[in-house]
This record gives C-alpha cells, sequence and structure tokens, in this order.
C-alpha cells in the first residue's frame, strides 16, 4: 500500500470515529434534550442527506479538475466546523442548518476518496482497496461509539461537549488530507457536462438494489438511535449496539475480495440480511436480539458498497471518471434522503415499529429482483470469464 493510500485510509479513520463519536448521540439530544419528535428526527435527518443528492455531482467534475486531496481537506474542514456548532443548537432549525453543512461536507469527503483509491489502484486491486478504506472509516465508526461511551460514564461529559470533542478529532483530518496532497494527482480539463447520470441509467438493477439499501441505512443512522432508547436502551446501550454494529461491518469489508469472487450471490445474501435484521427489530426486546438485527444489517450495508461500485467502474470506460463517481455517489444522497423521509412521518402517523416492517417487506421484494437479475449483478470481468 503506497503512501498517498495510507493518507487516505487514516483520513478515512478519523472521519468515522467523529461520525461514530456523535452520530448516534445526535438522535437522542435531538429528542431528549431539543425536544424533536419522530417526524422532526426525519426532517433532521432528511436535511443531512439532501445535499449529498445533488453536491457530488458537481464534486465529480471538480474531481476531474482539481487536486482530489484538496477537496478532501476542504470537507474535513466544513465537517468539523458543523460538527461543532451542534454543540451550541438550541432548536431543531438550528440543527437542520448545521446537518445541511454536514451533508455537504460529506459530499466533499467520499468522492474525493473513492477517485483518489481509483488513480492509485489498478482493476485487479481495485475492490480491495476501496473496500480496505471503507473499512477504516467503519473501524472509526465502530471506535467511535467506544470514546462515547468512556466519556459519557467515566467523565460525565454532556452531549453538547461530546459533540466538540468529535469536531476537534475530525479537524484533524485536515492535516492527513493536505499531506496526501503533496503527491500530485493528474487533473484533466474536460467539458462540465452532467452526462454521467446518463450512464448511470445503465444500471437499473443496481441503482434499485442501493436506493432501498441506503434509504434503510439512512432510517437507522437518523431514527434507529432514538427507537433503541424508547425502547428502554440507554445512551450507552446504543452507543454498544453501534459498536457491534461497527465489527459487522468491519468484517464484511475485510472479506470483501473474497465475497466479490460471487457478486449477485453475495448482494442477494445482503439484501436478505437487511430485511431479516429490519424484521428483528420489530421484535426486538433486549440488547442481545437489537445487536443480532445490527450485525445482520452491519453486513449487508457494508458489503453493497464495494460490490455495487464495481459493476459500475467495470462496465464503463478504462480510465476513471469522477463524474461517474459523483452520479454513484448521487445515487447514496436520494437513497439517504429518502429514509428519513419517509421513515419520519410514518413512525410518527402509524408507531415506532412501522418503518422496519415496511422495508422489511420491501426489502424481501428486492431480494426477489436480485436473484431474477443475477446475471447483471456481476462486473464484466467476471461474466467474460
Amino acid at each position: 500500500m503506497n503512501r498517498v493510500l495510507i493518507l487516505v485510509n487514516l483520513t478515512g479513520l478519523i472521519i468515522g470515529i467523529s461520525y461514530g463519536l456523535h452520530g448516534p448521540i445526535l438522535p437522542i439530544f435531538a429528542k431528549n434534550v431539543i425536544g424533536a419528535t419522530y417526524s422532526e428526527l426525519g426532517i433532521i435527518g432528511l436535511a443531512n442527506f439532501v445535499p449529498y443528492m445533488f453536491i457530488p455531482l458537481f464534486v465529480g467534475i471538480l474531481l476531474d479538475r482539481m487536486n482530489n486531496a484538496h477537496l478532501l481537506a476542504i470537507g474535513a474542514a466544513i465537517n468539523s466546523a458543523s460538527i461543532y456548532l451542534l454543540s451550541i443548537a438550541q432548536s431543531v432549525p438550528e440543527i437542520l442548518g448545521f446537518r445541511v453543512m454536514t451533508g455537504v461536507a460529506h459530499a466533499f469527503f467520499w468522492p474525493p476518496c473513492e477517485s483518489i483509491i481509483s488513480n492509485e489502484s489498478t482493476e485487479k486491486n481495485r475492490v480491495k482497496n476501496i473496500s480496505w478504506f471503507t473499512m477504516f472509516f467503519v473501524m472509526g465508526f465502530m471506535i467511535g461509539p467506544l470514546l462515547g461511551t468512556a466519556f459519557l460514564e467515566n467523565l460525565d461529559v454532556t452531549y453538547r461537549i461530546l459533540f466538540q470533542i468529535a469536531a476537534f478529532i475530525l479537524a484533524a483530518g485536515i492535516i492527513t488530507a493536505l499531506l496526501a496532497s503533496r503527491k500530485r494527482v493528474k487533473v484533466h480539463h474536460e467539458r462540465f457536462s452532467f452526462s454521467a447520470i446518463k450512464d448511470m441509467k445503465k444500471f437499473p438493477e443496481v441503482i434499485t438494489l442501493l436506493i432501498f439499501c441506503t434509504s434503510s441505512f439512512g432510517i437507522i443512522l437518523t431514527i434507529f438511535p432514538a427507537f433503541l432508547n424508547d425502547k428502554g436502551m440507554d445512551p450507552t446501550d446504543v452507543l454498544y449496539l453501534f459498536f457491534a454494529f461497527g465489527i459487522s461491518r468491519v468484517v464484511s469489508l475485510a472479506l470483501a475480495g473474497k465475497f466479490a469472487k460471487k457478486t449477485s450471490q453475495t448482494l442477494i445474501a445482503a439484501t436478505l440480511a437487511v430485511s431479516i435484521g429490519l424484521a428483528i427489530s420489530v421484535v426486538a426486546d433486549s440488547i442481545i436480539t437489537f445487536g443480532i438485527a445490527l450485525v445482520l444489517m452491519g453486513f449487508g450495508f457494508s458489503i453493497f458498497f464495494p460490490l455495487t461500485l464495481e459493476i459500475i467502474l467495470s462496465k464503463t470506460k478504462k480510465g476513471i471518471s469522477g463524474k461517474i463517481i459523483g452520479a454513484y455517489e448521487t445515487i447514496f444522497g436520494l437513497g439517504w434522503a429518502l429514509g428519513p423521509t419517509i421513515g419520519g412521518p410514518i413512525t410518527h402517523s402509524f408507531g415506532d415499529e412501522t418503518p422496519y416492517i415496511v422495508f422489511s417487506i420491501i426489502g424481501i421484494g428486492i431480494t426477489v429482483l436480485a436473484i431474477i437479475s443475477r446475471k447483471k449483478l456481476e462486473p464484466l470481468k467476471i461474466q467474460e470469464k
């Protein structure tokens, strides 16, 4: 692994720690301290993810025109500021505004990392390198809740102080990103174009699976912690559960290279695992059963990313385009926005368990679609063997 990849992975680890430290606590903070309803929690999640529906397209264009590591440093700086501002939030509208900033910042984090990794990889090790980067980010997301537990239990830190600590940790990502920029990345001066959106239309099956996965993931990130709290899990229990969630994700990503040999079967299993995990959440009544649900969903959510990206990259023109990566990440943003948009209101109107029942049923249908379309869920290089 070369120096640039090491620095990008380190940046992912730092940002993951910050996200894991404050992310699971934010819905509980908004509900218990600010007084947000479930509908407002959904809107807060939407505010975070809506920018990710659009900004990656523009970032994708910039990836072909600017130093990718500089874009990454910009993202880390905006992200750190947005999390720090949460510590002074006094109302739902203020949280909404700060989460919009976080969504913009995330669009300057993930696509540049993918582009740098793709430029530093060959076709043979691309899945492995992207999986390793995601694994470092998820490891951080797993370590973060443990740090949060230590701060809350042993040091009697308030939620607001926890957000400040998370912001200062994330600020370190600016340094590692700038260090990665010392190696000049080749810049392509292409015309501004949204043609990548048309290219994404060639993959309807992949897009359908991605939207289901990311919308379910959006609910787990934005609403599920508050749901767990209402089911008797205290903030420390929630952080432990997300630690187990992180372990599942890390193990899945570590094995992504092996899973890639049977891409379609793995994607079918991942969709089914998410559906079963959502169903278990409906009937779970202990930290053990909630843990089982999150472990299943951790596998499904994590393995989707490197395998679906490889399907798309393997079937687009040689020479990785930043615009393609930007368009792919826009699909993620669409799913992340749909989850809280649907989950928040139906929770408020029909009960706490409703979104997990609805998405579990949808997941079974998506699993059937994946089985029918399994030949289209293989990278081109595997199809041609």
